[in-house]
């Protein structure tokens, strides 16, 4: 344990997701040495990220107005949602280039278990937005683990009293470049449910 504040630093970075004790340490120390300008300028963009950056009135993706960009991009097809997590999942799709429509971020998956129903994700906000828009086919991409396929399992449910509505899941299975001996029997069996016709 080090001093004073600069414990409190590296006690205050371990917090953050991903990053553990070691690395929340070496930042610390690499702070330390920066020249006072980087230090204001990280500063600088924290107060910035906090005052400015909020969450799309539409799908909750992180925006610096009120509709994301998105939303606002009259070329996307508005008939088509893919619903996500989390943000950063906007930025995984999107990087495919493959998606032409728009989005729904939930805030999460359902984990009964850390106290996360239906009512602390954006569930509600998608079913009335499927109820007043003309969407004909939701894309459910939650993540391929327990919460994602309860949260998948729950939003399916929910959605299949929508007439004329289409409710599909992103297929799962081997990565490209993958070995069939290394692949789990779970994702084995993913990718042969999901196959498809060429």
């Amino acid at each position: 344990m080090y001093e004073g504040v600069v414990q409190d630093l590296i006690d205050e970075l371990g917090r953050l997701p991903g990053i553990g004790p070691k690395s929340a340490q070496r930042i610390a120390f690499h702070l330390l040495a920066c020249d006072p300008v980087d230090i204001g300028r990280l500063q600088d963009v924290l107060g910035k990220v906090k005052e400015g950056v909020r969450f799309c009135d539409v799908c909750g993706n992180v925006s610096e107005e009120e509709r994301c960009r998105i939303c606002r991009d009259a070329r996307r097809d508005p008939a088509l949602i893919c619903v996500v997590e989390e943000p950063k999942d906007v930025l995984a799709v999107e990087r495919t280039r493959e998606f032409r429509g728009r989005y729904h971020v939930l805030g999460g998956a359902l984990d009964p278990l850390s106290g996360i129903g239906p009512d602390q994700l954006r569930i509600k906000e998608l079913l009335a937005r499927i109820g007043a828009e003309e969407v004909s086919e939701v894309i459910i991409a939650t993540d391929p683990n327990t919460e994602g396929e309860a949260t998948a399992t729950y939003l399916v449910r929910m959605l299949r009293d929508f007439p004329g509505l289409t409710v599909t899941r992103l297929a799962s299975g081997l990565p490209m470049g993958g070995d069939l001996e290394f692949a789990d029997e779970l994702t084995l069996g993913r990718a042969l449910s999901g196959r498809r016709a060429l």
